[in-house]
């Protein structure tokens, strides 16, 4: 199943694709809530109620005229990892981490499909970075690895902009500003539900700029692959239905390029990760 939230005129609405437009669920079944966070917290009932209200919902949605916000756009948590990519660390001249290296987003950071990337006054190095998002469903501490998986509600497309001239050349360092400008998380278009994903750790993930390809890899590149992860986020603190995790970038960014690379207004960016979608987003200037 594919969920997606759209701006409607009675506020954000979750809803599902079925027969080329979105669904509104809860117009179709009153028991489900009108957001998709609220809908994970249901857990498998939840999402076996909203395949059912797929195929008898009434109210819908044209896709070409909908607009999407991220299809979780009020997650209590944004947890990303760092040089999570083999392949990404060897190109920025670092060791594969032996633990995972942790940052996070705010909400104000997200936006959905469509949705204009905006630069900061304050950044002229802003970079892209493609990412495979995971989406918590059931909520848990200390969740063994071997049942990891069995939190996991799906994955969406996501872009974890960057302003590099605030995360690496700041005193400190300031990954957190870095990451955090408003519009630097695009997520979307839709959250896939597990069930549909065979593999997480087996897809194509690749990002063009403008119609170049200038990232393209695969999750087998992980170092530390979903299971792991949710596992030892949830040794550090409590993970909540909605919660979204980024799990790093493949090698191809715009820093590690000769000359760098860096969006520039008039920008489209495209991300896309097989079997997801393809997150597509214009760049602009604030």
């Amino acid at each position: 199943m594919r969920l997606v939230t759209v701006q409607t005129e009675q506020g954000p609405r979750a809803c599902g694709e079925f027969e080329g437009q979105y669904v509104d669920l809860n117009s179709a079944d009153p028991v489900l809530p009108s957001t998709v966070k609220g809908l994970l917290t249901l857990g498998a009932e939840g999402l076996r109620r909203a395949a059912g209200a797929l195929v008898a919902g009434e109210r819908t949605y044209d896709p070409a005229r909908a607009t999407l916000l991220a299809p979780v756009p009020d997650p209590a948590k944004i947890v990303c990892l760092g040089l999570n990519y083999r392949d990404h660390a060897a190109e920025s001249g670092m060791a594969v981490p032996t633990e995972p290296i942790l940052f996070s987003k705010y909400a104000t950071t997200l936006i959905g499909h469509g949705a204009p990337i905006v630069l900061p006054p304050q950044s002229t190095e802003v970079d892209y970075e493609a990412e495979l998002v995971v989406v918590i469903g059931v909520g848990g501490r200390d969740i063994p690895r071997d049942r990891a998986m069995g939190h996991v509600a799906g994955y969406a497309v996501g872009h974890d902009v960057s302003a590099r001239d605030w995360q690496l050349n700041k005193p400190g360092k300031q990954w957190m500003a870095g990451k955090t400008f408003d519009t630097f998380a695009p997520v979307g278009p839709c959250l896939v539900t597990a069930d549909e994903v065979l593999d997480p750790q087996a897809l194509g993930i690749r990002l063009r700029l403008n119609g170049r390809t200038m990232q393209d890899s695969n999750t087998n590149q992980l170092v530390f692959p979903v299971d792991e992860t949710v596992s030892y986020l949830s040794g550090i603190f409590t993970l909540e239905p909605g919660d979204l995790i980024f799990t790093g970038t493949p090698p191809g960014v715009g820093m590690a390029r000769k000359p760098p690379v860096w969006l520039q207004p008039g920008d489209i960016v495209e991300v896309e990760i097989d079997g997801l979608g393809t997150l597509r987003n214009p760049v602009i200037r604030r």
